[in-house]
């Protein structure tokens, strides 16, 4: 959220109004930007409803479903600020039935909703008025904008994503470790695989080996990413969808195991996800 407020801020013309349950993080925020808060003031809210009544468009990063029908719906919720002005975009990742129980009911008292990932952006939306509306405020955090078609398929289309994301990282990691122990040279690994049929994203972007490449979580002790409880939460998100409609998914019920485990291992909950690779190594008795 941090990361997307940021971006908002820095690219679009408007002032911002910003709100967090903790403090320390509305103040770094108001610190990195205070040479430009005179020119595009920064406003504290005091809580979701006080955002609302702020700012006519709304959006909201959210770690699970419990947080985002707090958040929206409980005492101080956006829906006690709300007006038929605002418009607001979820950007969290949650169960689909959830997201579409919220925007329904805020729909109901005269509002709308979308559901949206980060990067690419996955929406939701029940309008295709609605979907044009969110996109420029979607442009300044995003490449790629996409309509999936009715609430709840932009959350459809990020639990897939994820569950591939999931899937691919742990092979990544279990190619890089069998490599390296079987005597190959990391970088040359990596670089074969990935001018190589193997290559993927978790290999030439976001490679989990330390040393491989720079600004990427495993070169900073796999700090400042995406964490293994959000992976675990993610996975068990698409775990659940994949049963209501009875699909079969023996991978992504296995990554699902997988990264339970490496949520609840000591020292790994708050890791990036491609932590994955350091796990499996010290499995196989290596530092």
């Amino acid at each position: 959220g941090f990361q997307m407020a940021n971006n908002l801020y820095t690219k679009s013309n408007f002032p911002l109004v910003i709100y967090d349950i903790n403090q320390s993080s509305l103040e770094k925020f108001t610190s990195l930007h205070s040479a430009t808060i005179s020119k595009k003031p920064i406003y504290h809210a005091k809580s979701p409803a006080d955002v609302a009544r702020k700012a006519s468009v709304v959006i909201t990063m959210l770690p699970s479903s419990p947080h985002v029908k707090d958040v929206y719906l409980g005492k101080d919720g956006l829906v006690e600020g709300l007006d038929d002005q605002n418009f607001f975009i979820d950007s969290s990742t949650i169960d689909q039935s959830v997201s579409k129980d919220v925007a329904r009911q805020i729909i109901d008292k005269g509002v709308v909703g979308a559901e949206a990932a980060t990067l690419t952006f996955m929406v939701g939306a029940s309008t295709e008025t609605d979907f044009l509306r969110s996109k420029p405020y979607l442009t300044y955090m995003g490449k790629n904008i996409v309509h999936c078609g009715g609430l709840g398929t932009g959350q459809i289309a990020k639990i897939c994503n994820n569950m591939l994301l999931a899937i691919s990282m742990i092979g990544v990691s279990e190619t890089m470790n069998l490599g390296i122990q079987l005597g190959m040279n990391p970088q040359l690994l990596a670089n074969i695989l990935n001018t190589s049929s193997g290559r993927c994203w978790s290999s030439d972007t976001y490679n989990p080996c330390p040393g491989i490449m720079p600004n990427v979580p495993s070169n900073n002790d796999y700090e400042g990413g995406f964490a293994n409880t959000l992976m675990a939460k993610d996975m068990g998100l698409a775990v659940n969808a994949a049963k209501d409609v009875q699909a079969t998914i023996f991978l992504g019920t296995v990554a699902q195991q997988i990264y339970n485990a490496l949520s609840k291992s000591p020292g790994y909950e708050k890791k990036d996800f491609g932590s994955i690779y350091k796990w499996l190594n010290e499995r196989s008795g290596n530092k």
